[in-house]
């Protein structure tokens, strides 16, 4: 039997690399169990987040961003340059470095907290068990007083579209893409899908996203998603909604995608196809059989408010419970349940936890939507206020999207923040803060915001809840 802890951690995500660095912080003995290696056979921490998601992602999405400004924009700013050009190699390697710091990063804060880092994969055997099988097949079990599943999710793979080696890939296959691909099709209108079919856009592949749903973006307030996709049109991607991808086949290192549409069956032949159709939670062989971990039809651990599972002592966060498949869910999950084990108070509003989606112009929300709000029997106030209004958005040269305010109108108390808009992922923790403490669109309204910045468009969203926004003209309310 190896050492024992009080806290034991299966995956070190955002999720669990937080849960084991604030137990340890609290003064827990706790041990952190990763299976991840990277390109060089190491164990890289960080899970998907930081080694194939969000951080990668977002540096391809910055990178290729500043390319079009300076392509487009720089000479109506009054910049003088020669023609540019990307190096997408050069993009991915600094891409590359990125991760590896970050990853490197994680490994030196289980150092300096204490955390002990053990290589392989975890599996919870018993109710103080957790057994753990090296890279080289060795196993050695561990008890903890405490175990916190932590072992997040994978992407889904559907029938019609089997990966296929650099031709069809998922997310991190799109990551690693060496050159821009002429033709990339994109299945799924999700937030990964419009993110990484952004970043190929920018760099002059002809982009085409094909979703099933027929409504864009439904997560998201109805009027920002209508201003969003018609700027993300404009931009040259070709959204198809409706779209029921049925077969795909493999020719002459080309990819024939079929699907049906209101129209009937529709044929397109890409270079390459990024299939991002959602993730699932990824927990087949974390519980061991004969320990009563209930999970539900779709793989999912069950727990409850305090992410506790079915059985004393065993904890689950993050993507492989329910909630939203967001990284800072997960660690604010991870924070909360190292408390409890601490003996400490803590708990998730789960009401108000952010989601940005990082094209450009960024969409960002917080709470629900109108229609959700009216849905659950509210009667609501808006106010809306457009970056065209803004002078520092005029500045900036980013006027496009604005900014929508939910309340109810009984109470006056903030429902949802909802912004399509430069540095929109930014602004959004206005509302998040608003919400959780129980603010008021008239709190904000009454808010000093520093002049002149993107934010004031928040502002006066919330001014307009009531009719009275500045620096544009109010609706009439009706009588």
């Amino acid at each position: 039997m190896a050492d024992k802890f009080d806290v034991i951690v299966i995956g070190a995500g955002p999720g669990g690399y937080v849960a084991a660095i604030r137990a340890a912080q609290l003064g827990l003995k706790t041990a952190c169990v990763e299976k991840w290696q990277d390109k060089q056979g190491k164990v890289s921490h960080g899970g998907t987040c930081l080694n194939v998601g969000c951080i990668p992602s977002k540096a391809l999405l910055e990178t290729t961003h500043k390319f079009v400004e300076a392509r487009d924009d720089f000479d109506e700013l009054g910049i003088v340059g020669g023609d540019v050009s990307m190096d997408v190699k050069k993009m991915m390697a600094r891409k590359d470095k990125i991760v590896k710091n970050l990853t490197g990063g994680i490994s030196g804060l289980f150092k300096s907290n204490g955390v002990t880092a053990i290589d392989g994969t975890g599996q919870v055997t018993g109710n103080k068990q957790v057994e753990v099988t090296d890279f080289d097949g060795k196993k050695a079990t561990y008890e903890a007083d405490s175990i916190v599943v932590a072992a997040g999710s994978v992407p889904v793979e559907i029938p019609p579209t089997p990966l296929t080696e650099g031709l069809i890939v998922d997310s991190a296959g799109a990551l690693e893409f060496q050159e821009t691909p002429k033709r990339l099709g994109v299945i799924g209108a999700g937030v990964i899908g419009l993110e990484l079919g952004s970043v190929w856009n920018r760099l002059g592949s002809e982009v085409t996203v094909l979703e099933a749903m027929d409504t864009f973006l439904p997560m998201v307030d109805g009027a920002i998603a209508k201003e969003t996709q018609k700027l993300l049109k404009k931009q040259g991607m070709d959204i198809r909604l409706g779209a029921k991808v049925t077969g795909s086949e493999v020719k002459d290192e080309e990819v024939v995608v079929k699907y049906e549409d209101a129209d009937g069956e529709q044929e397109m032949t890409f270079d390459k196809l990024i299939v991002c159709v959602g993730r699932k939670p990824y927990t087949q062989g974390v519980i061991a059989d004969g320990v009563e971990v209930e999970l539900d039809e779709r793989g999912m651990i069950t727990v409850d408010d305090q992410c506790r599972t079915s059985v004393p002592g065993v904890y689950a966060i993050g993507d492989c419970v329910r909630g939203p498949m967001l990284a800072h869910k997960a660690s604010d999950e991870g924070i909360m349940v190292a408390d409890i084990v601490a003996g400490q108070k803590a708990e998730v509003n789960y009401d108000a936890i952010p989601s940005v989606i990082y094209t450009a112009p960024e969409i960002a929300w917080v709470g629900i939507t109108e229609q959700e709000a009216k849905d659950q029997g509210f009667e609501v106030k808006t106010g809306n206020f457009p970056f065209a209004a803004s002078g520092r958005a005029m500045a900036n040269n980013a006027t496009e999207g604005s900014a929508k305010v939910i309340a109810d109108a009984k109470t006056d108390r903030i429902l949802g923040l909802h912004i399509v808009g430069q540095h929109a992922g930014e602004m959004i923790a206005q509302g998040v803060i608003a919400m959780e403490f129980g603010s008021s669109a008239e709190d904000l309204a009454l808010t000093c915001y520093a002049h002149p910045t993107m934010s004031e468009a928040v502002h006066e969203a919330a001014l307009a809840v009531d009719g009275h926004a500045i620096h544009m003209a109010n609706r009439k309310k009706r009588k």
